[in-house]
């Protein structure tokens, strides 16, 4: 069947479909206070000055998996889509797109566009970058968001090769992409990180390519000029970008400040021209003195802690259970993460709920003694090991950690240590099974609740927990090909409910995003789950 144009019909499939899907989480309400506080004028030579907190594990889109790496990456480099200033998806390096009648063929046009070493970016680079994630050998994180296109599980598992997966540069300039099933929110994904292309030339040549400024070769409005190491990274403006009149920003230095008390205080002294949410943090303390200057987003992410389910003692899944059961997450709200959050009681935010009220409520001190002692019978255990909670430095997290070590010493006579490290080597951790309680967190690609749950499909890549299922694994097969809607929720349904059962994550809060702004800063863009994008950041 002959393809037809289908990019206004496109976008209004998926912005109805989200729209159906999330509320008004497409384009969450934002609070703004009265800033009173008197800040310091800007220069005029459109620099921002942000904190990332830390070193990103990666600035390759083909694996960053974390929120650092995420926004690194796409201030480098553009994709066929991507969300504009005013919350909607538009052509980026797609010129126009078509979408076949079955919704199953996409066949993208891209514009006339450049990679920062002058090389002219090709659907062939897309077609690279793709299919690099999905090679078993790459092992990316986040390799199953490419799993809707025609093979692209197959390929990820060696069971079918990357020349069957259905992406294919007809020419330099076309791009046709072949889904399993149908997929409302594609174009979505493609907008999102690891859907970004890379040069095919830059990363055959050089494996380390992204780890240094010098190597790192991107298409997007911004190059990276320098990256110092756990210090700063700074973008300068490209000026070879398509849409180079967009971007108004002359620099970006990207800080790696750990400590949120230096962090606000930069900010107040004009070093910073952003504190807090989504790349840093506002100490816990200043909350209530900043109120009339917070602004704040709920998205659509999870903060909680990954049991790590090949291992004693949370091998048992009553142990877990125990351990989930005690955690007063109302009081971690209230006195922590305060305007940042709400209680989590499952895993899925409040935007692709499918049990709104969850699925067991705060300390439930009783029941966590009994299944804790039910556990160590069934794990034959007197004792238990000495446990760790893991988690990367922050102010948050230490606060959050030391709160449920209390919970925990008090609901349960437990004693736990507290370990933090950088969040690199947290990952690295977590990857190679070296703890027993980590804190992790899951921000959605997408607005809809497979976005989560197919984290737990296997026990490898983004599930660090280790746990798997083979009813949850033929449920979202099943959801994959379910055309009709509510049986596609009950079926999802039923996976999230496998999944808060066995407990390999305990969710702990859903993410409210919060933070302080200057003034005459407009344009930075955060989605609904909650990714900043500088493209369009400017100073008036």
């Amino acid at each position: 069947m002959k393809n037809i144009p289908f990019r206004k019909m496109g976008y209004a499939f998926l912005m109805s479909a989200l729209l159906a899907g999330c509320g008004n989480t497409a384009a969450p309400e934002t609070k703004t206070g009265d800033q009173t506080a008197e800040q310091p004028a800007k220069p005029a030579d459109q620099t921002l000055d942000i904190n990332i907190k830390t070193e990103p594990p990666t600035a390759d889109p083909g694996l960053a998996d974390e929120l650092i790496g995420i926004a690194v990456a796409k201030t480098a480099f553009d994709g066929l889509i991507r969300m504009g200033e005013d919350g909607k998806l538009h052509e980026s390096v797609a010129e126009s797109y078509e979408i076949s009648p079955d919704l199953l063929t996409y066949t993208f046009k891209l514009r006339d566009t450049k990679w920062s070493n002058g090389d002219p970016v090709t659907a062939h680079d897309f077609e690279f970058a793709w299919k690099r994630v999905l090679d078993p050998k790459t092992a990316s994180p986040y390799a199953y968001q490419l799993y809707y296109i025609k093979n692209g599980e197959k390929a990820n598992g060696a069971k079918a090769t990357l020349d069957e997966v259905g992406v294919k540069a007809l020419d330099d300039k076309t791009l046709q992409v072949t889904l399993e099933n149908p997929a409302p929110f594609f174009l979505e994904l493609v907008s999102s990180v690891t859907y970004l292309p890379v040069n095919k030339k830059v990363v055959e040549a050089d494996p380390k390519w992204a780890g240094e400024a010098k190597t790192f070769v991107g298409n997007g409005p911004y190059i990276m000029e320098t990256w110092e190491h756990k210090n700063k990274i700074v973008f300068k403006k490209n000026p070879n970008y398509w849409d180079a009149s967009k971007v108004k920003m002359e620099t970006i230095n990207m800080s790696m400040i750990e400590d949120s008390n230096t962090e606000l205080s930069m900010f107040d002294s004009g070093e910073l021209d952003w504190a807090g949410s989504p790349l840093g943090d506002i100490p816990t303390d200043a909350l209530a003195s900043k109120a009339d200057q917070l602004k704040t987003q709920p998205t659509a992410g999870t903060y909680w802690y990954t049991f790590n389910t090949k291992a004693a003692p949370f091998n048992n899944v009553k142990i877990r259970k125990a351990f989930a059961y005690a955690i007063d997450r109302k009081a971690i709200v209230d006195n922590i993460v305060q305007q940042g959050g709400q209680p989590a009681y499952g895993i899925l935010p409040p935007s692709m709920a499918l049990k709104p009220e969850g699925y067991f409520k705060d300390a439930q001190t009783d029941e966590a003694k009994k299944l804790l002692e039910e556990g160590m019978k069934e794990a034959g255990l007197t004792t238990l090991p000495e446990i760790t909670i893991l988690y990367n430095t922050s102010e948050l997290h230490q606060q959050i950690a030391t709160a449920i070590q209390d919970q925990w010493r008090k609901a349960l006579g437990v004693e736990v240590k507290l370990k933090n490290m950088e969040l690199k080597v947290v990952r690295q951790e977590m990857t190679q099974g070296n703890f027993q309680i980590a804190r992790a967190s899951w921000i959605g690609d997408f607005n809809d609740p497979v976005n989560f749950l197919e984290v737990f499909r296997e026990p490898t890549g983004t599930n660090k927990s280790n746990w798997s299922d083979p009813k949850l694994q033929e449920l979202l097969k099943a959801s994959a090909v379910e055309k009709d809607v509510e049986k596609r929720k009950s079926i999802l349904a039923e996976a999230d409910a496998i999944v808060a059962d066995a407990i390999p994550v305990t969710p702990i809060y859903y993410y409210t995003y919060k933070w302080l702004q200057k003034d005459n800063l407009k344009g930075v863009v955060i989605d609904a789950l909650g990714y900043p994008d500088y493209k369009y950041a400017r100073f008036e």
